[in-house]
């Protein structure tokens, strides 16, 4: 068995630059919600945590939290940039993260060609390929989930993909096929990504399986550090 979490930490410009789809009424200051996340990070119990939106602030302080464990980061080329101008963190470049226990190797990192903003990291854990993916909303969903597809069908063993995949389990089992397991939430879950106003779906971020079976998924509360919630789950 393999324990996995995913989580979309929140990289703080995005916040900044996008307040009409969040609140930040309950994040302290960048500073003090940088160390509180790198310690939630570092202080997970499962076999493998990937995170998304993790700015190069938290990053470093994950690396000095997390010196004796195994760390995979891919910054992706698209680094953001507050509209007001306002610099609010020393190294704004955002990161695909893998934290890993046991041995493991980088297998793959890269942008996606529709959004540099977007893609994916693939370690391999013993014989299962891990994949740390954000991928975009709309359109341009189409072409990174069969790079996603791709990368699995390459792969001889067992796949789990995590990460923040812009929509819900069934537009994300019908991108896929019958050899894949979406993680499935018992009803009244908290959403992964909850929201206060419009029509996009509350549950966007998954954990999913193929050549595998995926035991009970579940929702933690992120209290206020991002605008995700994590959700964790078993891998057999």
């Amino acid at each position: 068995m393999l324990t996995v979490a995913t989580w979309n930490v929140l990289h703080r410009v995005h916040a900044d630059n996008w307040p009409e789809e969040q609140s930040k009424a309950s994040w302290p200051a960048e500073p003090e919600r940088t160390a509180r996340v790198a310690a939630r990070l570092t202080g997970r119990t499962e076999d493998v945590v990937a995170a998304q939106e993790v700015s190069g602030d938290l990053l470093a302080a994950v690396r000095r939290a997390h010196p004796a464990g195994t760390l995979h980061a891919f910054p992706l080329p698209r680094v953001p940039r507050p509209h007001d101008g306002v610099a609010v963190l020393a190294d704004p470049r955002e990161h695909l993260v893998i934290l890993a226990r046991g041995e493991t190797r980088q297998v793959v990192a890269e942008a996606f060609p529709e959004d540099p903003g977007k893609g994916l990291l693939a370690v391999a854990v013993a014989k299962t390929l891990v994949v740390c993916t954000h991928v975009s909303s709309g359109e341009r969903r189409t072409g990174q989930i069969a790079r996603l597809r791709q990368l699995v069908d390459d792969w001889v063993g067992p796949a789990v993909l995590l990460g923040d995949f812009n929509a819900d389990r069934h537009v994300l089992t019908d991108a896929l096929d019958a050899d894949y397991a979406v993680s499935d939430l018992r009803p009244g879950a908290l959403p992964t990504r909850p929201r206060t106003t419009g029509t996009k779906s509350q549950y966007i971020d998954h954990v999913v399986v193929h050549g595998a079976a995926l035991g009970g998924a579940s929702v933690e509360d992120a209290g206020g550090l991002s605008d995700h919630n994590l959700v964790r789950a078993a891998v057999l």
